[in-house]
């Protein structure tokens, strides 16, 4: 099998599955307890990553929080924040979204070969444009970024990243935290979207740790 990095999806879902509503801004599932632990989770990565769908309607900076963590990341000769990762399809990127305007580390897009030297034009020296086949290939993906160094990969959603990941197996722990309420709106985007998901026993997890986050429930699962 080729090396790849180390991968943690993460996630907040309403109990009926969204993660977020068809508002213009932007529904917070978490507390801040739990935004916390998330950051935690972003200290220990090499590199965060979120579809390009994700930037354009949350415009995320992907950075550590903690002036803590950010100084014990330097000290053991890290960036103070993880690498940023992004994938798209369709080369629609804005290079002034706060992921290529925020923080220190490197930046890279990855998206199909023809589409790479356009984008790469597009974007200039904020990031980095590899082509990864046509169409784009996640395990080349995953794997040209372990030869970057990336041992530990974060993936932040949205729903169609967490899809592509999650279907292809290659996700090594899956953080969900459930919000108690209900969102019920059809067009809303969802954690998961329909796919070929491996059927039978192999389709289901292990549970890992749970705990109560105030009015929230963390679960870490583990795929087989």
């Amino acid at each position: 099998m080729t090396e790849r990095p180390y991968v943690i999806a993460s996630a907040a879902v309403s109990l009926d599955g969204y993660i977020d509503d068809v508002a213009e801004a932007r529904l917070i599932l978490s507390d801040p307890e739990d935004l916390d632990r998330v950051d935690e989770v972003r200290a220990w990565a090499d590199a965060l990553l979120v579809g390009a769908g994700t930037i354009r309607a949350d415009d995320p900076r992907l950075l550590v929080r903690s002036a803590e963590r950010r100084e014990a990341r330097v000290a053991a000769g890290r960036t103070p924040s993880p690498a940023k990762v992004t994938l798209t399809r369709t080369g629609k990127v804005d290079p002034a979204a706060r992921f290529f305007t925020t923080g220190d580390a490197a930046r890279y897009v990855y998206t199909c070969d023809a589409q790479a030297p356009v984008l790469q034009s597009t974007l200039g020296p904020v990031a980095r444009v590899v082509g990864a086949g046509d169409p784009l290939d996640l395990h080349r993906m995953l794997a040209d970024l372990r030869g970057r160094g990336v041992e530990r990969l974060m993936v932040e959603g949205g729903g169609a990243v967490h899809t592509l990941f999650l279907s292809a197996g290659v996700v090594d722990e899956l953080h969900v935290v459930y919000a108690p309420f209900f969102v019920g709106q059809p067009r809303a985007p969802r954690f998961v979207n329909a796919a070929a998901f491996p059927q039978g026993p192999a389709n289901r997890m292990t549970l890992g740790k749970s705990r109560q986050i105030g009015d929230l429930m963390f679960l870490q699962y583990f795929p087989r």
